[in-house]
């Protein structure tokens, strides 16, 4: 069998069969979420660890401003953060890439990179480079932390809770998926004041995430389509299968409801947050079907 009849899910459910596992309460979240989350002996934070890549031709076309690249290479992982609601500290870069590449074009990289890793306080500690026949990758690794308390993953979703994504999806490819923002701000704010049942980042598109969410929390979902906060320009079928819109998707209790919408308008007047579904209980109400979003070696960007 082939990767390409297999898919990323089912790639990573096999590999992860044969992983040695850690014992002792040690993980709080690993390879199946967003970020890994793991103890720190006598600390009352988790470490935080989550790698990521670009690579032309997926990711960003032959071309695209080098500036571009280095910041949607750095803001990539730093969206799986604000999933986690985890504060990012460090970062190494591995840079592959052909030796005829202009120096020119590795130097407009490492500003965006730096722009990005500014815009949140990181620092580039180290990395590697090795050449390559093509195409360009770049692989980002971040370390940071998240206070016990406020870590948040895809697994604490339960039945009756509201569904919340911030931001517009769709239209993404356009523009947006080279000038995106983590929503790290959000999401500490979401979890200072809230108490957030499970959360993710949406990159695939909502047909492959939101699928995901439920199963890490063992739950099924209920979608009102109708309620999607679809960008301008694009379409509902663009919002729930595009991807790379990077916006949160977080579940919430229904008793929150209103002071949630109430003091968000407050805090982030200039982003949406839009209630689009609940979680149910899988035996009593069928799943929505969903166009399927993104699938990594199934389809091209």
């Amino acid at each position: 069998m082939k990767l390409g009849a297999l898919g990323e899910d089912r790639l990573l459910n096999r590999i992860l069969l044969h992983l040695p596992r850690v014992r002792g309460g040690k993980v709080f979240a690993g390879s199946a979420d967003d970020c890994a989350i793991v103890e720190i002996p006598r600390s009352k934070k988790y470490l935080v660890l989550k790698t990521d890549c670009v690579v032309e031709g997926v990711h960003f076309t032959h071309g695209t401003n080098a500036s571009d690249v280095g910041w949607k290479a750095m803001m990539r992982p730093l969206s799986d953060f604000a999933a986690a609601s985890a504060l990012p500290q460090f970062a190494l870069i591995t840079l592959i890439v052909p030796q005829q590449t202009k120096v020119a074009w590795v130097r407009g990289l490492y500003r965006g990179l730096r722009g990005a890793t500014n815009r949140f306080k990181v620092s580039i500690v180290g990395g590697e480079t090795s050449n390559t026949p093509g195409p360009i990758a770049i692989s980002v690794s971040v370390i940071g932390f998240v206070e016990k308390p406020r870590a948040a993953s895809r697994r604490g979703g339960r039945s009756g809770d509201d569904l919340f994504v911030t931001g517009h999806l769709g239209g993404a490819l356009k523009r947006k998926h080279l000038k995106f923002v983590a929503r790290i701000a959000e999401s500490r704010w979401l979890t200072k004041n809230f108490s957030i049942h499970a959360m993710m980042d949406l990159s695939d598109g909502l047909g492959s995430d939101l699928p995901r969410f439920a199963r890490a929390s063992k739950v099924g979902f209920d979608i009102e389509l109708e309620n999607l906060p679809v960008a301008r320009g694009a379409t509902v079928d663009n919002a729930i299968s595009e991807g790379e819109d990077y916006e949160l998707l977080f579940a919430v209790s229904p008793s929150n409801r209103k002071r949630l919408e109430r003091e968000w308008r407050c805090n982030f007047p200039g982003l949406p947050l839009t209630r689009i579904g609940s979680l149910n209980r899988k035996s009593q109400v069928a799943n929505r079907k969903l166009p399927r979003g993104y699938v990594h070696f199934q389809q091209p960007r």
